[in-house]
């Protein structure tokens, strides 16, 4: 009598926003036996990694978190931008080298933990303009892994082509809802829990994936 295949273990770059959430358990959904893998990386405050750890608690999924960190450019959150504000260029809130950092972590965490993929949910349609989110540094990056690492982990960015009202559908067929994730810059934080602040691009985008969620045209990323 043979074993039946083992699931193919991958690690996911989970922050605990909407679009790396979603992408944890897209994994999950498609047999894969997820790690989560966060990176501390001297952010403004803790709120997403603990939400991140809260979810991988509901979801039993394992997570680890890994700490860097870098001289970065000091960043002044915009606010009260409109969707067609933030589709006008690269927004201010861009952190060089975050994603190319990152991801060249999950592959050597990958390598350790013996996990055939790195998922991340990287989103290049809506409006943030961030150039390490494309399909073109994804097949840049697969290429120089590939030339570093002999037999690199397959590198897999389901949202890349997805709308963020397409994403919060699909979360919610995953078991989200909106409020289960993190995505603000700025939150107030004078009340015992935190409260977004409602206006920087990330909580404007959230609003929108989740107001337009149930208008979104279907779509199965591709894997």
């Amino acid at each position: 009598m043979t074993n039946a295949a083992q699931p193919s273990k991958c690690i996911v770059l989970h922050s605990g926003g909407l679009d790396s959430t979603a992408c944890l358990l897209l994994a999950r959904k498609h047999g894969r036996v997820p790690q989560s893998l966060g990176i501390a990386y001297g952010q403004r405050h803790e709120i997403e990694n603990n939400y991140a750890a809260e979810q991988c608690r509901r979801f039993g999924i394992e997570r680890r978190v890994i700490d860097v960190n870098w001289h970065r450019p000091e960043i002044d959150i915009p606010k009260d931008r409109t969707l067609e504000d933030m589709k006008s260029g690269i927004a201010p809130t861009f952190v060089p080298g975050r994603n190319a950092v990152f991801l060249a972590l999950a592959c050597a965490e990958a390598a350790g933990a013996g996990a055939d993929e790195v998922w991340l949910g990287v989103n290049a349609v809506d409006y943030s303009g961030y150039p390490d989110c494309r399909e073109s540094f994804l097949s840049a990056f697969r290429i120089m892994w590939a030339e570093a690492v002999p037999n690199p982990p397959r590198i897999v960015a389901p949202l890349v082509n997805m709308t963020k009202p397409q994403i919060a559908a699909m979360a919610q067929d995953l078991g989200l809802k909106r409020g289960d994730t993190w995505s603000c810059y700025e939150p107030d934080l004078s009340a015992a829990e935190p409260q977004p602040c409602g206006r920087c691009d990330a909580c404007r985008l959230h609003d929108h994936a989740w107001l337009d969620a149930d208008k979104a045209e279907a779509f199965t990323p591709a894997l």
